[in-house]
């Protein structure tokens, strides 16, 4: 049998670099270190980093609350105002913030500033989005599905700048642009998926069209890895979602000649030697 590893599978540039200054901080021992959400949406590196003493805090009311100590914001980062939240409380700052997400923020308060209404191609509830929402002035809209963006309306007189999440689907963002964009208002377009995640993308169903049975790995609440799923499915019926090698075990792949293995963003490399291993030795 044939078991075929996504290239792109696994951490990406910005969780990775993420990932490395929270370890980094653990080494330096100076106080202690806090990460605004969890650093990455992986259960089991959250866990390595809590058991060395790094807690997570989850709202704005228990940053308030802290003393002192490190505040590593989280690769989705965050809004302005929690920025100048840590700095007016004489917390140790550390940006983990991806780089890509960074570039949105500019953007989004560039725009914003000169008057233009922000449309956000992404989830509403997702971190990151909500971290672009807290750079805009004015107005700001979410759209994430062709119902929202067909009932859209902007305020008057209003030129649009339309941003993506940057782990959203590369065609349903190019769907609900033009959507927008048949309506005929003024708007400006900036593709801001991560490259990464295109490439992830394309490859995860490249790999499903070949493969029998097709197993995407990652965090239960990976919108990239939750994406990945939603893509293969479509290519190879047979798709599981599994965030470790404990979730494989019990499941009985069929007998196919091809396995196709792809990871999110979020999911360490270990954990997809794991999985590569089990599968080899197993079926």
């Amino acid at each position: 049998m044939e078991v075929i590893v996504a290239k792109t599978a696994g951490f990406c540039f910005g969780v990775q670099r993420a990932v490395d200054k929270v370890y980094e901080q653990t080494e330096k021992k100076k106080g202690t270190i806090y990460t605004y959400g969890p650093i990455i949406h992986n259960e089991e590196v959250v866990k390595d980093l809590e058991a060395r003493g790094v807690r997570v805090i989850e709202s704005r009311r228990e940053l308030e609350q802290l003393a002192s100590g490190t505040v590593i914001i989280r690769s989705h980062g965050v809004g302005r105002d929690i920025y100048r939240l840590i700095q007016e409380k004489g917390l140790e700052l550390v940006d983990a913030t991806c780089p890509f997400v960074k570039k949105i923020h500019r953007i989004v308060e560039k725009e914003s500033r000169e008057g233009k209404q922000i449309v956000i191609i992404g989830s509403d509830s997702h971190p990151e989005v909500e971290g672009i929402k807290g750079w805009c002035v004015g107005k700001t809209t979410v759209i994430a599905t062709e119902e929202e963006a067909e009932g859209f309306v902007p305020e008057a007189g209003k030129n649009l700048c339309i941003v993506s999440q940057t782990t959203f689907n590369n065609n349903k963002f190019k769907n609900l642009v033009e959507i927008i964009s048949k309506k005929g208002y003024d708007s400006n377009a900036i593709n801001t998926i991560c490259s990464a995640t295109d490439e992830r993308q394309r490859e995860a169903a490249q790999i499903a069209k070949r493969a029998g049975a097709m197993i995407v790995i990652g965090g239960r609440h990976s919108s990239n890895t939750q994406k990945l799923f939603e893509i293969c499915q479509k290519e190879c019926e047979n798709t599981y979602y599994i965030q470790t090698l404990v979730d494989l075990e019990p499941i009985l792949l069929p007998p196919v000649d091809c396995v196709g293995i792809t990871a999110g963003a979020s999911t360490p490399n270990h954990i997809i030697k794991e999985v590569q291993t089990y599968v080899r030795n197993e079926f």
